[in-house]
């Protein structure tokens, strides 16, 4: 139920209620069971109320699994109308990377993703502008009291920035203010319907013997590095947010520390429900780790963006384990970039081709082969063959 964004047809569910493509956030169209129709309110509250329906209707005497998939916080960041002002109080505090300079890195250079160039005022930031055709593509659902509140709440914020003259460092973090309150403001009905779903497990009975999983399907970035928007392999979107309860396996409140990806999901679920695991499944079920702290998981992670184009951020891949992180750029730019995350936990100081460090970039770029090879990676593989001018410097 909610956006799935993998085809309009999803295949092996026995229903489905599900946004077209990335969905809207004012009065959204469902496709339910390959029936179209056009729901009123907010996109977030719709998809709760439709998971709570199936619920309802469900066989008791069955087990079951739902998967609920929010739209919310995607870009461009349309709050609930009651949520408009939640955040207009609060002065976020700038990141400490905000106004980096890329220096050593080039494919971070070249990005187009920053909050001060890259923003959108029409369209982004919701303010009245030359852009307003991009505008009108945030507005155009709405029905006449959301449109009414919409210009309510952003009409007076432009009114006001028109009249401050702001330009330089303070329209950049003027513009980075208005993301994070929009943001945060979209953010507040997930969490909102978040508690609701756990909320229906409790008033029926259900959480004593039922896993759930909240997870992100990427971490995205808050001004870090001056950016908006995820891709990159750098910490703050490489990681993905994850909590899990499972009553009788979990005790509340703990963390966990080892690494886990995302392909891990499907074999730890099996595994859970007693179920076999298939031999072609790439992911290794994490359910040992839960059940015993000192199991050990994975001593690397393998990460591979593909696209080329989105935000000019380059195609790259790359291993990172405990302490080091190494990456390959190509298609935009033929890079490396090795990173010490024990002492460089913001990612400014590019390592790769300093002496000192050749052992380790050559011990990473192995265990990169390894695992490229493990997944079947083959573009990775054939790449990783290719010497650049810059590994005779690079590797032992």
């Amino acid at each position: 139920i909610g956006k799935q964004h993998l085809g309009n047809e999803p295949q092996g569910f026995d229903y489905y209620s599900i946004l077209p493509g990335q969905g809207e956030y004012y009065n959204p169209e469902f496709i339910t069971n390959g029936t179209r129709e056009t729901i009123p309110g907010y996109v977030t509250g719709i998809i709760e109320d439709k998971a709570e329906s199936w619920m309802d209707k469900r066989d008791i005497d069955k087990p079951f699994c739902l998967f609920i998939g929010h739209k919310a916080t995607h870009r461009v960041w349309l709050p609930d109308t009651s949520d408009f002002r939640t955040f207009d109080e609060v002065t976020f505090p700038i990141p400490e990377t905000f106004y980096d300079n890329y220096a050593g890195r080039k494919a971070a250079f070249q990005q187009e993703m920053s909050i001060g160039k890259d923003l959108i005022m029409g369209y982004d930031l919701k303010m009245e502008s030359e852009e307003e055709a991009l505008r009108q593509r945030v507005v155009k659902r709405m029905n006449p009291d959301q449109l009414a509140a919409f210009h309510r709440y952003y009409q007076p914020i432009f009114k006001k920035f028109n009249a401050s003259g702001l330009s330089g460092k303070a329209l950049t973090e003027w513009k980075y203010q208005r993301y994070m309150q929009d943001y945060l403001g979209t953010a507040a009905s997930l969490d909102r319907n978040i508690g609701r779903a756990l909320d229906y497990l409790d008033q029926n009975e259900l959480a004593h013997n039922t896993i759930v999983i909240y997870l992100s399907d990427q971490g995205f970035y808050m001004g870090e590095h001056g950016w908006f928007d995820k891709r990159w392999m750098y910490e703050e979107s490489f990681r993905t947010p994850m909590v899990m309860r499972y009553p009788g396996v979990i005790r509340p409140g703990t963390v966990n520390t080892d690494f886990v990806m995302n392909l891990d999901l499907a074999p730890t679920l099996l595994e859970a429900a007693g179920v076999p695991i298939p031999k072609d499944i790439q992911g290794e079920s994490f359910l040992p780790l839960l059940k015993n702290p000192e199991a050990g998981g994975r001593d690397a992670i393998f990460y591979h963006y593909y696209e080329n184009g989105e935000h000019a951020v380059s195609p790259h891949f790359g291993v990172r384990n405990h302490r080091y992180k190494l990456i390959r750029f190509y298609k935009r730019l033929e890079e490396w970039e090795l990173y010490d995350l024990q002492k460089d936990p913001r990612e400014v100081h590019n390592l790769f081709g300093q002496k000192k460090y050749r052992k380790i970039a050559s011990d990473m770029r192995q265990r990169l082969a390894e695992l490229a090879d493990k997944y079947e990676d083959t573009e990775a593989t054939a790449l990783l063959h290719q010497k650049l001018p810059s590994e005779k410097t690079g590797f032992n």
